[in-house]
């Protein structure tokens, strides 16, 4: 099972100095916090995409690259990628060169994001919302796996006889996962593809998540990927935790009260009992995440949010000490010790490449040249 964490690139107001850091902080933070969670033994850092403030990440995969970068084993992942508003086109472009430059260490979740007006910002309408995700997702998937493609569509301008470049490292695409918190349409799309299906798991109630979860692994089944219960499955999680359970509520709250996505809401106790947020001591957040298999079954992924609603970095950093040291190691063992056998593992590149029989080179040699696609001898007729 992986665990990792994931970051939405909230730029917010600290409650308790008043003070708001700047996006080149921010940004600096989230480079610190990627490379502290491979430093404790997470295995997946995964970032967000919006368009607009209070967040930064407009471009995921510089950020991904540059982790990339300084980092040997660490998962990158995205948190959303907004397939809905992104040329399909240019996400396999982006994310197979990030594959090939982090050497296989990549995949990426799909999603229609958490703001309306970013449809018109790139020339999209809201109201065709579902309709762009099920076609852009189509569309990707054949400039992943065809060489050439031929393409006409609804929403965008039709494609004749285009190669993607470059091509999937070792003839692999990343693996997808599509995430949402309330459209069945999401789970219906990854279970139809064999995807796998991340459940946020932050704001609603676990029977909610229990009924998309289950949905997606019938549906799953009914394709034909294999049983229910081999379906590939994610969760988020919200924790905050000190020593002492007190202690953590008490340093916690103003945060909670703050928080521009939950904030002048319910109480802190209300929203943990109606929600999986957990905040208290490492032994209760292993104790509440071990119960999410109660409902979900067993499930590959499980990423924590630990980094939003203005927590300073030094905080963060913290939560991943007490993630890496105390909570974690646990939560491996015991997870493995009740996963059955027939349950498969989160897929990973090596994984993916040697079901498809080994890696192969994937490189398009085309015959034209840059400028008029036409071969020498053509040219020179």
């Amino acid at each position: 099972m992986q665990f990792g964490i994931f970051t939405v690139s909230d730029i917010t107001t600290d409650p308790t100095t008043g003070r708001t850091p700047t996006e080149a902080e921010r940004l600096q933070a989230v480079l610190t916090i990627a490379q502290k969670a491979e430093e404790v033994g997470l295995d997946v850092f995964a970032l967000g995409e919006h368009h607009n403030p209070p967040f930064f990440s407009s471009s995921p995969t510089t950020t991904l690259a540059w982790i990339a970068a300084k980092t040997q084993k660490l998962l990158l992942s995205t948190s959303t990628t907004l397939i809905t508003t992104n040329d399909p086109v240019k996400i396999a472009e982006d994310y197979a060169m990030l594959q090939h430059l982090a050497g296989g260490r990549v995949d990426l979740m799909m999603g229609r994001g958490n703001t309306g007006p970013v449809y018109p910002w790139f020339g999209q309408d809201i109201r065709n919302g579902l309709e762009l995700a099920v076609e852009n997702y189509a569309l990707l998937r054949r400039l992943w796996t065809e060489d050439v493609v031929d393409w006409q569509g609804k929403h965008r301008t039709p494609l004749q006889g285009f190669t993607s470049t470059p091509r999937p490292l070792d003839g692999v695409p990343p693996f997808v996962w599509h995430g949402s918190i309330r459209s069945p349409q999401i789970a219906e799309q990854a279970a139809f593809y064999g995807d796998g299906f991340f459940h946020n798991h932050i704001f609603w109630p676990p029977e909610h998540t229990q009924r998309m979860v289950e949905f997606y692994r019938r549906r799953y089944e009914h394709y034909g990927h294999g049983a229910a219960d081999q379906a590939i499955v994610g969760l988020g999680g919200q924790v905050f935790m000190r020593k002492n359970s007190q202690d953590a509520v008490d340093e916690f709250r103003p945060y909670f009260d703050n928080a521009p996505v939950y904030g002048h809401g319910p109480s802190l106790e209300d929203f943990s009992r109606e929600t999986p947020l957990t905040v208290g001591s490492p032994q209760q957040v292993i104790e509440r995440t071990l119960g999410f298999r109660d409902y979900v079954g067993d499930y590959q992924r499980q990423l924590f949010l630990i980094d939003h609603a203005g927590l300073p970095l030094k905080t963060v950093l913290e939560q991943l000490d007490i993630l890496g040291e105390e909570v974690v190691p646990v939560l491996r063992e015991e997870f493995a010790a009740l996963k059955p056998a027939h349950v498969p593992d989160a897929p990973t590149h090596a994984s993916r490449v040697a079901a498809a029989g080994g890696a192969k080179d994937s490189t398009v040699h085309a015959e034209g040249d840059s400028v008029t696609g036409r071969t020498v001898e053509t040219a020179t007729r």
